[in-house]
């Protein structure tokens, strides 16, 4: 008797529901708490916003993080880090990038996804010298918040697709560290880059000798860090070299690497995060002039985000297909497989990151570049959500899907 009030109420609720499970959820906690940095950011609390993470606790000649900003930023995000390593890690091993077929498309499509970005972003912004440095930040993707977007789509989208965009935004990942490494390293300290060299080889050598406790890894790790942050590399770097030594091999059915990432992921994704985005997403919009929301740095970046990477990535799928590099993903068409790269122009974190790095102390650029994230970030996952939602719809997907949870223990 009661399913007829029951039906349509289940038929309301169902997208709340779909915002909080599956890929969804931490895309969604990223959209909320970015939300919630800028609403802080231009209430009356702002300068309170400010202070709190921007306030010095003793002289830099001290100790180089000495708020808590640079504690989030370069201490927290090694945890961020060190799940991201691990990720590569396991995927180089045993999934999508361990066999040359099954890499090819992903690692080119990124590849490209990051090169046509930063070409943008130089052409509109590169007449300004203190502009230049900015050029990596348009050309990383946020797996949490792309991958939430597609969740919201359900099956919709085929699970080819969406193993595509994850392997792509994996290698993006690569990229980006990488680019950190070459990229943004301040003045190179020879002895504790010697030091740091040491202390990896240590963490290798435990794995080569079957070191089989996570916590003896933990503690070398965390000298690594100290290490590596006195080198003048950036410190976040050494999560994902401290990643990349945790043993990968079975014991009792499991791998220390996949009990490590299956345990870190959630802390990682809900509270490392959401943490950093809430300490750099706030942008005192309100105190800004039209000039300086409209200015080269924020179109660059947001042109770089929402056209560069699907220019990039879906240019190189199609040449990559009709060449016979590689193959079309399984089930999916051409306005589909346009739909994902879209989101591809998601950058929140990573683009945060690289900004902080890009352009140091200087205020003003660095709100520019937020406005510029924000920007392509929304444009990017509201047109590319709208052209999956029109395009796509696959129902044979949706009966896999839940014959896959009956066949669930």
């Amino acid at each position: 008797m009661l399913e007829p009030i029951r039906r349509p109420i289940r038929r309301a609720v169902a997208p709340v529901r779909a915002l909080f499970v599956s890929d969804a959820s931490a895309g969604v906690l990223l959209i909320l708490v970015a939300a919630a940095a800028m609403i802080v950011a231009n209430s009356p609390l702002g300068d309170d916003y400010h202070d709190l993470f921007h306030t010095y606790w003793w002289p830099k000649e001290v100790f180089y993080l000495n708020n808590l900003h640079k504690w989030i930023n370069d201490g927290l995000m090694v945890l961020f880090f060190f799940v991201v390593g691990l990720e590569v890690k396991r995927e180089l091993i045993a999934g999508q990038l361990s066999s040359a077929d099954k890499r090819t498309l992903p690692i080119i499509s990124a590849v490209a996804g990051m090169a046509v970005p930063a070409l943008i972003y130089v052409v509109i912004a590169g007449g300004d010298p203190r502009l230049i440095r900015g050029w990596a930040i348009p050309a990383a993707t946020d797996i949490a918040f792309a991958m939430g977007v597609l969740g919201l789509l359900g099956s919709r989208v085929p699970a080819s697709l969406r193993l595509f965009l994850l392997t792509v935004a994996i290698v993006d990942d690569i990229g980006a560290v990488l680019v950190i490494a070459v990229f943004y390293t301040s003045e190179l300290s020879v002895m504790w880059l010697a030091i740091s060299v040491a202390i990896f080889g240590v963490l290798v050598g435990m794995n080569r000798f079957g070191v089989k406790r996570l916590w003896p890894f933990v503690l070398v790790a965390v000298a690594l860090w100290l290490a590596v942050l006195f080198s003048g590399v950036h410190a976040t770097i050494a999560g994902v070299l401290a990643a990349l030594t945790i043993p990968m091999r079975k014991v009792d059915g499991h791998s220390m690497l996949e009990k490590a990432e299956h345990g870190l992921a959630p802390w990682s994704a809900y509270l490392v995060v959401p943490v950093f985005g809430f300490a750099n997403a706030g942008v005192h919009i309100l105190e800004m002039s039209l000039d300086e929301v409209f200015a080269a740095l924020p179109l660059a970046i947001a042109a770089g985000l929402f056209f560069g990477k699907q220019l990039g990535i879906f240019t190189i799928v199609v040449l990559a297909v009709k060449l016979g590099i590689a193959k079309k993903p399984d089930n999916a068409n051409w306005m589909e497989i346009w739909g994902v790269t879209i989101l591809t122009g998601i950058g929140f974190t990573m683009s945060l990151f690289v900004s902080g790095l890009a352009f140091g102390d200087n205020d003003l650029l660095i709100d520019e570049a937020k406005i510029g994230i924000l920007l392509g970030s929304i444009i990017s996952a509201i047109v590319g959500y709208v052209a999956l939602r029109i395009t796509t719809k696959h129902p044979e997907e949706a009966s896999m899907h839940e014959e896959a949870k009956a066949t669930t223990p």
